[in-house]
């Protein structure tokens, strides 16, 4: 793109957002979950190799970016000013559009364990309050690494998280893991694996004997209405 001459590169941003199959993969970033190469080629109602390059040139135009976990790559929204180009777009050309609606079961999709920390719903709605709360710094870069701002330190304290010693395990602090039933990350690392403990001990949550399944009890959703203002009991 070409920065020195702004209306130049307005016009390739709205010539790659102006081409159908590009419009569709975009539009449906727009609800805020990632996706995965192959399904943003269903969306679009293109081939695989097509939507590849389709995601490239989004991707050089900087309107997407890419989060490899494992062995898959999930696409999303490269910030909030190209979902508010696509609001905008919204507004003028008028209609709504279909909301993601995952297919994991339930009992899975709601609280679950993914390896040592905790996934589905409950897990991406911590992240999100830990996040507002202004208790991690980061998660910007393309690792997701988080760190611990002084009001994270604090509250990690009073949960009685070794946040010293939690660091000096052999693996990330941090990072942003993404949820592959929400499509939006939830806390992972030897930090998330400490509020999964913290969650389990104190009784906030039990887990199934013969699944990965979590459920919420009484405890946790008053605890966690009074430390993180998470009301699970409303959801």
């Amino acid at each position: 793109m070409d920065v020195d001459h702004p209306d130049l590169a307005a016009a390739s941003i709205a010539a790659a957002i102006g081409e159908p199959a590009r419009a569709r993969m975009l539009y449906s970033l727009a609800d805020g979950h990632a996706r995965t190469s192959t399904e943003l080629a269903a969306v679009a109602d293109v081939t695989p190799s097509t939507a590849s390059v389709h995601l490239q040139r989004l991707k050089h135009l900087r309107l997407v970016k890419v989060l490899a976990q494992g062995k898959h790559r999930y696409y999303s929204l490269a910030d909030a000013n190209v979902a508010s180009v696509l609001e905008a777009l919204s507004v003028l050309a008028g209609g709504a559009r279909d909301a993601f609606v995952p297919n994991t079961p339930n009992r899975l999709r709601a609280a679950r364990l993914c390896y040592d920390h905790i996934a589905g719903s409950l897990g991406v709605c911590l992240h999100d309050r830990f996040t507002g709360l202004g208790w991690l710094t980061g998660g910007s870069a393309p690792d997701g690494a988080y760190d611990l701002s002084p009001a994270g330190a604090k509250a990690c304290a009073g949960l009685g998280i070794d946040v010293a010693a939690t660091r000096t395990l052999r693996r990330r602090f941090a990072y942003a893991c993404l949820d592959w039933s929400e499509r939006r990350p939830h806390l992972g690392g030897a930090f998330g694996a400490a509020v999964l403990h913290v969650a389990l001990k104190r009784r906030w949550v039990r887990q199934d004997l013969d699944s990965r399944a979590l459920s919420v009890t009484r405890a946790g959703e008053r605890e966690m209405l009074a430390r993180f203002g998470l009301d699970w009991k409303a959801r």
